[in-house]
């Protein structure tokens, strides 16, 4: 299997084109969950609410579309590369929205937007994700981190049921933005291993796993985009949540590396600000002009 700028050639084209049936999808999606009824957290009858809608149908085409896509990046770049590159879906989510709206593209989507493509540029030219790793590593460390994502995940869920009024919805975007992340990290396990055969990942738990984790994270992302109240921080969360959460995961769990050079990992860390701030002020346009239709 190549490596190197070789192989980044297929990765990189493979995950901002995942990234753009990705936005596609959200774009579909958060317009056809305001079009049924408002379901419980985790109600599985929402998902068959939603398949008698054709434009959530369409969604779901384009999402299992955007994930075989992604499973090709990374099968041919480091997780470190590929999962950054997917906080892309917010700008193609913006387009697609308006396109589904008919309405034209604004100065706030370009200048999000160039912030994200900007910020994602100077992170990974920063960073210099190193060699890619399909493996678990060993030690305390893998431990710590799906202790801690598991906390994270059920205080979320914990606070999407017990928490006052519109806060509901923060607690359902940190579950979805940690299994969106989990997912990802665990696809890039199941790509290394269909690239050595394709039959390789039906002999291992993690495909099995990454079946019930991203069906949970798919279900959890319909039931934040039918809360209208504080959308716009929830979308945030999730778009920042889902990298972070993978990158954490092809360092700690995979023993992928990045530079070691202090000055470059500090740019990295202010060029991922401005990603944040873009990812915002996407966030802030989406939820502004997320349709109110129900039924």
């Amino acid at each position: 299997m190549p490596t190197g700028p070789s192989a980044w050639a297929v990765a990189v084209p493979a995950a901002v084109a995942g990234a753009a049936l990705m936005g596609l999808a959200s774009a579909a999606q958060a317009r056809a969950t305001k079009q049924v009824e408002t379901a419980r957290t985790l109600d599985p009858a929402l998902l068959s609410r939603l398949a008698r809608r054709p434009l959530c149908l369409a969604g779901m085409a384009a999402t299992v579309a955007g994930l075989v896509l992604q499973l090709v990046a990374l099968a041919f770049a480091p997780l470190l590369v590929v999962q950054p590159l997917l906080v892309t879906s917010l700008i193609f989510a913006g387009f697609f929205a308006d396109r589904l709206a008919d309405r034209r593209p604004d100065a706030v989507l370009g200048a999000g937007s160039l912030m994200c493509v900007c910020g994602l540029a100077a992170v990974l030219l920063l960073a210099r994700p190193g060699e890619e790793s399909t493996t678990f590593v060993r030690g305390p460390a893998p431990v710590v981190l799906a202790l801690t994502l598991a906390a994270l995940t059920v205080l979320g869920l914990a606070v999407s049921v017990l928490a006052p009024g519109a806060l509901r919805v923060l607690g359902l975007a940190v579950a979805t933005g940690v299994l969106y992340g989990v997912t990802a990290g665990l696809m890039k396990v199941v790509a290394g291993q269909a690239r050595d055969s394709l039959a390789a990942p039906f002999t291992h738990p993690v495909l099995y796993v990454v079946c019930v984790v991203g069906p949970l994270g798919f279900l959890l992302s319909q039931n934040t985009f039918q809360r209208g109240e504080f959308l716009t921080p929830a979308l945030a969360v999730i778009t920042a949540l889902d990298p972070l959460v993978g990158v954490a995961v092809g360092v700690w769990w995979l023993g992928e590396t990045v530079t070691a050079d202090p000055a470059a990992l500090a740019g990295a860390g202010l060029a991922g600000l401005v990603v944040i701030a873009g990812i915002v002020v996407l966030s802030a346009r989406a939820a502004r002009l997320t349709p109110r239709e129900v039924r």
